[in-house]
């Protein structure tokens, strides 16, 4: 791989780091807009409400940054770039399409990505703490239990998959990927995708950001630009598991035309389970946080063990 291969592979992810969560801002300004008839993202400029995604941009860079006099300094400024930089490092191991459309192969991809996906989720854990706030501190703690009980069956789920493809490269689960897996990897599909929604923190899964009853929980004391990370970083974790879950367990590139057209089904893919994202924020109410955490032990846990035994049981009987 020579200088000019690798540069334009950073560019390539790069490039889609600060494009996708933006796009996927946007998208969950106009669906919530047409789905709550919200009058600000629908009417907000020239075209169809264009300019409220920039407004917004324009706000938080507008808005002062401030410091509680408690924090510990050092912590509350790292914590926004140890939430939003583990995704960016996640998406360097993703396949766009074949033939090595990948920003890096790894051998162990899915140990790779969900280590980094678990160092993102600490950003809110830190950021709690550092705050010297007892709302944000008790927003981050919410954070942690969410994180170990829902790990758990993330990596149960994807091992699944690499069982069932005998290898755990993502491209090396491409290449192996055979369309009659779907149907009976759904299960798997449902934990992955929900685990990963409760890992983001997003509805119906956002007890750590309770505005009722915590302010905003772990964010409560950040404003401006560093807010501004936070909400990006949700955003690129939304592009990271919506795309995981399209590489994992419905082909990824894999499609009609996909020598040439790879790449479009896997964005394709993405794009639909982004906005399947954006409807559960709509569509279901919080939950509570000790529902949240009987959700995963007593639901999802189990079902993500269920689906190890079914792969076992398939790998045997297809030799």
């Amino acid at each position: 791989m020579d200088w000019l291969d690798v540069a334009v592979r950073v560019l390539a992810v790069l490039v889609a780091f600060l494009v996708l969560p933006l796009l996927v801002g946007q998208l969950e300004h106009k669906a919530m807009a047409h789905m709550q008839g919200r009058v600000g993202p629908m009417h907000a400029g020239g075209f169809h409400g264009w300019a409220q995604l920039v407004a917004d941009g324009v706000k938080f860079a507008q808005k002062e940054d401030t410091i509680p006099d408690g924090a510990d300094r050092l912590i509350f400024r790292l914590a926004p770039g140890v939430a939003l930089v583990p995704y960016l490092v996640v998406l360097i191991a993703i396949p766009l399409g074949p033939d090595g459309m990948v920003g890096q192969a790894v051998d162990a991809g899915i140990f790779f990505v969900l280590a980094a996906l678990g160092v993102g989720v600490l950003g809110s854990l830190i950021a709690g703490w550092a705050s010297a706030n007892k709302y944000a501190l008790l927003g981050g703690l919410r954070t942690a239990a969410q994180l170990m009980a829902y790990e758990l069956p993330l990596l149960l789920a994807a091992a699944s998959v690499a069982m069932a493809a005998g290898t755990l490269s993502l491209p090396g689960i491409l290449d192996a990927f055979e369309w009659w897996w779907v149907p009976w990897q759904l299960v798997g599909a449902f934990v992955f995708f929900t685990a990963g929604l409760a890992e983001l923190q997003r509805p119906p899964f956002d007890a750590p950001i309770a505005p009722e009853e915590i302010i905003f929980g772990a964010y409560t004391e950040y404003s401006g630009l560093r807010f501004a990370l936070f909400l990006l970083a949700e955003y690129a974790g939304i592009v990271v598991v919506s795309a995981l879950t399209a590489v994992l367990f419905l082909g990824g590139w894999h499609g009609p035309w996909s020598d040439q057209l790879g790449w479009l089904w896997t964005l394709l893919k993405t794009g639909v389970l982004c906005f399947v994202v954006i409807w559960a924020r709509v569509a279901w109410p919080r939950l509570r946080a000790d529902q949240i955490q009987k959700f995963a032990w007593t639901v999802l846990v189990p079902l993500a063990l269920a689906q190890i035994a079914f792969t076992g049981v398939i790998k045997v009987v297809t030799g």
